[in-house]
Parts: structure tokens; C-alpha cells; sequence
């Protein structure tokens, strides 16, 4: 798959990882937003047929639902907290501390290619370590079988750097419920010099892509269409 521009700066770093939870009083605390780019996509799976759908974001059970009383299968895969396994760890060619992305996709999105009708990636890249975005998209479309597609979603400029990252619940076809994710206080400890991915109260925004990073992420796919929201927010439909 094709780079990114490889002298793309990162914006924000974070700086220790963790596991995911949410306190009752955090879990309480939901917003609830439009998405013209879930309501679009909501075309999709409004079908007899069953489609696989891969949700890329911790066990929701609003979004199993949802999906299963329609008559199509859910899978569900948080990588985000998988990234802050302390294992992953590693030197790249110029001496960088990296995250391994070869070890990364060896125990996550492990599925047959072609495997997925949508996939749901919410605002992974935007928190994911930058050396795992590029190897997750590529895998994300092998994944994908043709016709297929995928929503993301990027901040813009004007988030801000501790912009908090959201767990997204699907209420409607094109209103989803916003859940912040919050981490346990005893965060993982990895070797001096790790790879920064999360702070103890949550995941910290990685960096900022304007719209020509986002297409050369995408290049491999044949379409991209952009939803500009209200919440300095661009959602993004992109078609395998």
C-alpha cells in the first residue's frame, strides 16, 4: 500500500498505555451526535442479505444489537487497547522507538481476505500509533471484500490536541451515541523509551490528517467521499 508523506508530523503524543474501563459516573456521561457518514453507509446494510460487519472498537452491546436484529453478523476487535501491549516494542531501521506492526497484525485482525462487507473504524487512526496506522489500513483492505466499505472518522485543526476519544453506539441509522473512554489508573509499564499510546484517563489524539493525508491513506481504494461535522470532526466513506 502506498505511504503516507513520511515526514507527516506528529501533532500529539500521549504518554503510557492501559487498559480500558469506564467508571459509573463516566459511563453516564454520553452525548449523542449526527453522522451524514453513518447514514450513508446505513444504505448498505438496510438488505436481506446477511453482511459481515467489523466493528473496530470495544464489545458495544448497542451495536451488536442493532446489527444482529437485522440479520447480520458482528464482529468486534479494540485495537486500540491492543496497541498498548508492552510486547510490541521495537527499534525501526533508524534507531526510532516503533510499535512492531508485523507482531501487531500477526495477533489482530486475523480474518480471510475478502471477509467483510463494512468495516467500522470509527477514529482509530487519529489515536492508533502512526507506525501501525498505514499496516492497518492495508489489512483492513484485504479484509474488505470488493464493493465493500469503510467509515472512518478525523479531527480537524480546531479539536485540539486533548480532544477525548469517543466509544461510538449506533441509536439510529444515522445518530450514534458517543461513550468516552476512560483507562484503569494501573497502566501497563514497558520498556524505558516506549512508544507513548495512552495517558492514565484516556487514549491521547496521535496526530491531526488534513484531507490529502486522508486520501493517500485511502489510495488503494476506489472512492472517498468526505462529510464535513460540526464537532471539528470529517467523517469519511471510503469504497473498496
Amino acid at each position: 500500500m502506498a505511504s503516507v508523506v513520511q515526514n507527516f508530523m506528529k501533532l500529539f503524543r500521549g504518554s503510557s498505555g492501559g487498559s480500558e474501563t469506564t467508571t459509573p459516573a463516566q459511563a453516564s456521561q454520553k452525548l449523542t451526535r449526527r453522522s451524514s457518514g453513518l447514514g450513508e453507509a446505513a444504505r448498505s446494510w438496510d438488505t436481506e442479505q446477511t453482511l459481515c460487519i467489523l466493528d473496530l472498537g470495544a464489545t458495544s452491546a448497542a451495536n451488536i444489537r442493532y446489527f444482529t436484529e437485522r440479520g447480520h453478523k458482528i464482529y468486534s476487535e479494540d485495537l486500540l487497547t491492543a496497541s498498548t501491549e508492552p510486547s510490541l516494542i521495537t527499534k525501526d531501521d533508524q534507531g526510532n522507538t516503533v510499535l512492531d506492526s508485523r507482531r501487531f497484525l500477526a495477533d489482530n485482525l486475523v480474518y480471510p481476505a475478502a471477509h467483510f462487507d463494512v468495516v467500522l473504524c470509527w477514529n482509530l487512526p487519529d489515536y492508533l500509533d502512526e507506525s501501525l496506522v498505514k499496516p492497518v489500513v492495508g489489512r483492513l483492505w484485504s479484509v474488505l471484500k470488493p464493493g465493500g466499505m469503510l467509515l472512518a472518522f478525523f479531527h480537524t485543526r480546531d479539536a485540539g490536541p486533548d480532544s477525548p476519544c469517543y466509544r461510538f453506539h449506533i441509536i439510529s441509522p444515522d445518530t450514534l451515541e458517543m461513550q468516552r473512554i476512560v483507562l484503569r489508573k494501573e497502566t501497563r509499564r514497558g520498556q524505558t523509551g516506549a512508544v507513548p499510546t495512552a495517558v492514565s484517563d484516556g487514549f491521547r489524539l496521535q496526530r491531526v490528517f488534513n484531507n490529502r493525508h486522508i486520501e493517500n491513506l485511502f489510495r488503494d481504494f476506489i472512492s472517498i467521499k468526505f462529510f464535513l461535522a460540526r464537532d471539528n470532526v470529517r467523517e469519511v466513506l471510503v469504497g473498496r
